[in-house]
């Protein structure tokens, strides 16, 4: 019988040397710019200790009552934004192992990747984008500070909260890697420039492609969505599975699955078996052509070792991991298809109508008076903003202190999105019924944020 052994960072890291293919980032590589203040004696990992941060954040808990595109209190099973993240995490490990790429860095990244979504999906984000640029008749902002205030997308604010937002320490933020943060960042879109106030740009190469380990997160999270958005109106009725299987890619699945498939009768089991086989046909696809990719990228820089790699890594492009031409052409029509008759669907967009009244109705209370909002928010404007903090502002001048002060700030109004962004679907509801719906046995929860 071998004795445990327990063993040191340095041996993990070496070990990881020793694993990892030649392209993949190594946790000795991390840079984390608080490391000076918070040193680092643990045994974990670097991108391991930002997994564990994540894990443990408030924001990552809430995700469980934020909707993906069916409200998830309306039945048992619909994905919420917390078990999006969780698939997101699965496939990504799976690319990763596969490729040999660094787990623990794809982890990170998945799971952090949308701890800046809204409640209600993307509507959330989008009203709110459009609420600070001014174009939101329910909540109109001043001119002059939407023209301040920005623009709001949920990777971005991913990155907010993990910097700024998120307190477990006695500064603020989670202290992350700069290569977690940067995955975080590049898993859907950016751009250099972008109207967005993110607390320190420093070490996401806003410039360059991201990363392999990132990339794979972002393929995984376009996997995921397609995936389980599929199954997720299936069961709820909202498409039909004979118009599914007619998809270029299902036909193709269910050619090669043949007689068993076609003869078998419980249509609960044929839908599972085809979401199975959707999801491990785009990942094995996936890791195929990018392996095809990585090989050409090695071979035409003469890249045999990591030092060589580290060299080169800002060279690759930012599809190096994806699908290959084909699948993206059959992942391409059953995206199209989804968004046609599921992301489209009456009862989805019944709930996007209601979701747009929520989160404007919030926004305009907030900030017609910002005694309504919780404390910690008005703590903040003084800290961050130099505002006077209104509940020791004379009742009297409170007016005068709002009208002059906090509605010439663009910040303020960057404040009151970050509070709303933070809201699961049932808080946004519960603060929208106690604001807007009295009744005689309603709550303010507000103050419990």
């Amino acid at each position: 019988m071998s004795r445990p052994t327990i063993r040191s960072r340095r041996e993990l890291e070496l070990d990881e040397d020793r694993r990892l293919a030649v392209f993949a980032l190594r946790s000795s590589e991390a840079v984390r710019r608080g490391a000076a203040a918070e040193p680092d004696t643990s045994s974990r990992l670097a991108f391991q200790r930002d997994r564990d941060r994540i894990l443990h954040s408030r924001a990552f808990r809430r995700l469980k009552h934020k909707t993906q595109v069916f409200v998830p209190h309306v039945a048992d099973h619909p994905r919420t934004r917390l078990t999006h993240t969780l698939e997101v995490s699965q496939l990504g490990r799976t690319v990763a192992r596969s490729l040999g790429l660094n787990e623990d860095l794809v982890e990170a990244v998945a799971l952090g990747h949308d701890l800046g979504h809204t409640a209600f999906g993307h509507t959330g984000e989008t009203v709110l984008d459009e609420i600070l640029h001014g174009a939101n008749p329910e909540a109109l902002l001043p001119a002059a500070v939407a023209a301040e205030a920005g623009s709001f997308k949920h990777n971005y604010q991913s990155l907010r909260v993990v910097d700024l937002l998120e307190w477990r320490y006695d500064h603020a933020g989670l202290d992350l890697t700069d290569q977690v943060r940067e995955g975080i960042l590049k898993h859907t879109r950016w751009r250099v420039g972008y109207d967005f106030p993110l607390p320190d740009a420093s070490g996401l190469a806003l410039e360059a492609p991201c990363h392999l380990e990132g990339q794979a997160v972002a393929v995984a999270d376009e996997i995921a969505q397609q995936t389980h958005d599929l199954e997720d109106g299936l069961r709820a009725g909202s498409v039909s599975l004979e118009a599914v299987e007619r998809l270029e890619v299902c036909r193709r699945i269910i050619a090669g699955l043949g007689d068993g498939f076609r003869d078998e009768g419980r249509r609960w089991l044929r839908q599972s078996t085809l979401i199975r086989e959707l999801v491990g046909l785009f990942v094995d696809d996936v890791v195929a052509a990018s392996a095809r990719r990585i090989d050409a990228f090695l071979d035409r820089h003469s890249v045999t070792d990591h030092a060589a790699f580290v060299g080169r890594a800002r060279e690759v492009s930012q599809t190096t991991i994806w699908f290959s031409p084909d699948t993206q052409r059959m992942f391409d029509e059953l995206k199209a298809f989804i968004y046609q008759f599921i992301i489209n669907h009456i009862d989805v967009n019944r709930q996007d109508w209601r979701a747009r009244k929520v989160i404007s109705a919030l926004y305009r209370a907030f900030w017609t008076n910002p005694l309504t909002l919780p404390t910690y928010v008005l703590l903040r404007a003084r800290t961050e903003l130099g505002l006077p903090f209104l509940r020791d502002v004379p009742l009297a001048s409170v007016a005068e202190e709002v009208a002059g002060r906090y509605h010439a700030s663009a910040g303020f109004a960057r404040l009151i999105a970050d509070h709303i962004a933070g809201m699961s679907d049932r808080f946004a509801l519960e603060e929208f019924n106690s604001l807007e719906s009295p009744s005689l046995d309603q709550t303010f929860g507000g103050r419990q944020r």
